[in-house]
């Protein structure tokens, strides 16, 4: 019996192991979640926002190196999905997004909610069509697949109200060829690279993401280098943890001075699949080597003497090859010694910080008198506890802004531990519905949201589809009631803080009341007790934390500048009445 578009399309899915597809019902994607509703193995997961869908597609997308699904009705349904489809490309995660579609006779129209799919998809999707005949499929499925996975980006598939229902005249199963190539640098580019390596003196890698699937090979490339390792944030998993002597932080506006002191000490830079984007912090006037699978990627961010275009793991291994002596053999390893010194120096400080009898002590005391006059609970001890407590394979999600912070400089990815979060878009309100994605592939598993109060609170319904669906994701949520990167970003300019307060409610009563497990802790000395209870706890729960809204993250390299327009801001702010409210 011939199928319909829709269940071509559902038992593609079912073949390529997609386990969940998110979304909203309605109008032209009745039949589609109708044929997930009578497919085994494939759950159809509703969501409150479309922008939660294509959130929690791209962050099981990024976990498992497969194909995420998300699907958005016709007209603003699909319009919704734009941002988390965006924050998808930018995170290079293969989705693919079904977009709903007004009847093929009303085309161009201006029928009631009709939206030009493939103009409004253009700029975030790698393939984007819209299907006007049944027997256009499989093949124009097979396509959107197959650019997905090969281009690790975005695929819109656009299906018109009145086609779902209609059958293919010539069926035939959907075939997907889905193996990934291993590519290699010309072998010349190998050995210049080397020799430059080889003729420098203090050498420290910047790595990324695209290495960490070539773990044992980049530590082995450290050690036979004698270099410090950077990481970028999204390094962390991967790369962190005892197993290696080699790594000092990240670099940038939410790492350290020591990772900022390795690489501006070093004669050369070796970047290894990374496009770290932040130009400012990047040393002038050094050697440069870049490993990368993206010929487009080489030099984009910094001068480039030698660039290598290739899998991480097989550049690095041909690399080793043509290394010749190491400095391990002929004992100087300072420049690796120095900037591991730093960084136990500044691990050491920060442990400080996180104590949560930090405050009770002379310098605290002092400190709090400045800062954290309400005596709020430091987010810094809120991060290190929730370090202590979670599991050692729990996937975490952190919301843009302080959450980040705390996360990045309190939360150790040991073991087996995972991250995501909306690294290169920059997204406000994704360490919720990430987090979504991710506990749908394993209730098993413990996720962990840290969020901002900010971002929780615009997309807060899709609390409702955690208790829906039973998911255990446990929500941090850093109630400091304000903007609180915004804050900063005014304060280090000389502005004071405008915009930025946010009347919140009591998160954990609103968590509560939509049948979610909710504490709040106001009392410092609770923090440890309060995570532990979590964590413990059945089902969704939701941490809300008061947390010091006057917290300061000090970048790795704080300016002049930025300390002058902080004072500034202070002085300005001090004046305000203490009641004022913007």
């Amino acid at each position: 019996m011939p199928r319909t578009v829709a269940r071509v399309i559902v038992d593609a899915l079912s073949e390529l192991d997609v386990r969940q597809v998110f979304g909203v019902v309605g109008d032209a994607l009745n039949p589609l979640t109708d044929a997930i509703r009578t497919t085994e193995g494939v759950e159809w997961v509703g969501c409150r926002h479309e922008e939660a869908a294509a959130f929690a597609a791209s962050a099981q997308s990024q976990l498992t190196g497969t194909l995420g699904v998300c699907m958005g009705t016709v007209g603003p349904g699909s319009v919704h999905l734009l941002n988390g489809l965006y924050d998808a490309a930018k995170s290079h995660a293969p989705v693919l997004a079904i977009a709903g579609q007004v009847p093929l006779a009303e085309l161009g129209s201006d029928y009631f909610q009709e939206v030009d799919n493939d103009a409004l998809f253009s700029d975030v999707a790698v393939f984007r069509a819209t299907i006007t005949s049944p027997d256009q499929l499989p093949q124009m499925l097979e396509t959107a697949v197959r650019h997905a996975l090969g281009r690790k980006g975005v695929a819109v598939l656009t299906v018109p109200g009145d086609l779902g229902d209609r059958e293919l005249t010539d069926d035939r199963p959907a075939r997907f060829s889905l193996n990934a190539p291993v590519s290699r640098p010309d072998a010349p580019a190998v050995r210049r690279a080397a020799e430059l390596l080889d003729r420098s003196g203090r050498i420290t890698l910047l790595v990324g993401e695209g290495a960490r699937a070539a773990r044992e090979d980049v530590l082995a490339l450290a050690d036979r280098l004698a270099a410090p390792m950077v990481l970028t944030l999204k390094a962390k998993a991967g790369f962190e943890g005892d197993g290696n002597p080699f790594q000092v932080g990240q670099t940038g506006l939410i790492g350290n001075p020591a990772a900022a002191a390795a690489l501006q000490d070093a004669d050369t830079l070796l970047l290894l699949g990374t496009d770290f984007p932040y130009r400012d912090w990047y040393p002038e006037g050094r050697t440069v080597i870049q490993v990368d699978t993206e010929a487009t990627h080489i030099g984009r961010r910094v001068p480039v003497d030698v660039g290598l275009v290739g899998d991480t793991g097989a550049t690095v291994r041909d690399l080793l090859d043509n290394l010749g002596a190491a400095p391990a053999d002929s004992g100087d390893r300072s420049h690796l010694d120095k900037a591991r010194d730093r960084f136990a120096q500044w691990r050491t400080g920060q442990t400080r910080l996180a104590d949560p009898s930090h405050d009770k002590g002379v310098v605290g005391r002092i400190r709090s008198a400045l800062d954290n006059r309400a005596h709020g609970i430091r987010p810094e001890a809120l991060a290190a506890s929730v370090d202590r407590i979670a599991a050692d394979d729990a996937v975490f999600t952190s919301d843009t802004g302080m959450a980040t912070v705390w996360l990045s400089r309190f939360v150790e990815m040991r073991g087996d531990r995972r991250l995501i979060g909306s690294y290169n878009l920059g997204s406000m309100a994704n360490a919720m519905p990430q987090a979504l994605g991710a506990q749908c592939l394993d209730r098993e598993r413990q996720v962990v949201a840290f969020c901002g109060d900010g971002g929780l609170s615009m997309l807060l319904g899709d609390l409702m589809t955690l208790k829906t669906y039973d998911l255990p994701v446990k929500l941090v949520v850093f109630d400091n009631r304000r903007l609180g990167m915004v804050k900063l970003e005014q304060e280090q300019s000389g502005l004071p803080e405008f915009g930025t307060v946010l009347d919140n409610p009591d998160f954990a009563a609103v968590a509560e009341a939509m049948g979610i497990t909710g504490i709040r802790v106001t009392d410092p000395d609770q923090v440890e007790s309060a995570v532990r209870r979590a964590f413990r706890t059945p089902g969704p729960v939701l941490l809300d934390v008061l947390t010091n809204p006057d917290e300061i993250a000090v970048p790795a390299k704080p300016t002049v500048e930025q300390g002058w327009g902080f004072a500034v801001a202070k002085m300005k702010e001090v004046v305000r009445s203490h009641g004022e409210r913007d």
